[in-house]
């Protein structure tokens, strides 16, 4: 009878430890779902239907920008075309169409695309149209604007032609506002 007390109690001991052990688990043990450490891990729709599978770029440096098309802005195009044929060996320019900003990408897919190829010869990697900032903002943009989920820096989306330049290992190294040009040294001594 001793005996099968004494086992009894080892085996209630056994698994209150083991109990224990689960409680004692780290959050992100417990949750599996975490934000991605890398913009590799994204892939949104192109402006023609396919998919942009960011993990295609790794190796090269990706440069992401908010784009519209009646924008004072807008020129930039020409910059973000130059330095994609500049510098393609090692950079990925992917823009991303949105109307958050006054009004100024109002066109639907098929006009953006047509936009850009007529007037500027888009060649790079577009996005179709998406939210850049406020509660229907894309995960992507997500990912960008907030330190918590890409581990680096928040940033506000302020205008049109934002830029995010991110490493061969699609990690974020810098954000530039609207200001800053595509051919601008700030830009191309970073590549």
């Amino acid at each position: 009878m001793i005996k099968l007390f004494t086992l009894a109690a080892v085996l209630l001991s056994c698994s209150t430890q083991t109990g224990n052990s689960q409680t004692a688990m780290s959050p992100t043990s417990i949750n599996p779902v975490a934000a991605p450490s890398s913009i590799h891990s994204f892939k949104v729709e192109s402006l023609d239907g396919g998919v942009i599978n960011f993990a295609t770029f790794k190796g090269k440096k990706i440069l992401i920008v908010n784009t519209a098309s009646e924008c004072g802005f807008t020129p930039q195009y020409e910059g973000l075309q130059q330095l994609y044929d500049q510098y393609k060996d090692k950079l990925v320019i992917v823009g991303f169409p949105a109307n958050n900003f006054g009004a100024q990408e109002p066109g639907s897919n098929a006009t953006i695309k047509e936009f850009c190829k007529s007037n500027y010869g888009v060649s790079f990697p577009m996005a179709a149209k998406i939210s850049v900032k406020g509660e229907d903002q894309a995960p992507i943009y997500k990912w960008l604007c907030n330190r918590s989920e890409n581990g680096v820096m928040d940033a506000s989306m302020k205008w049109n032609f934002n830029k995010f330049l991110l490493n061969e290992e699609g990690e974020l190294l810098y954000y530039f506002e609207s200001g800053v040009e595509p051919m601008s040294t700030t830009i191309t001594s970073k590549l």
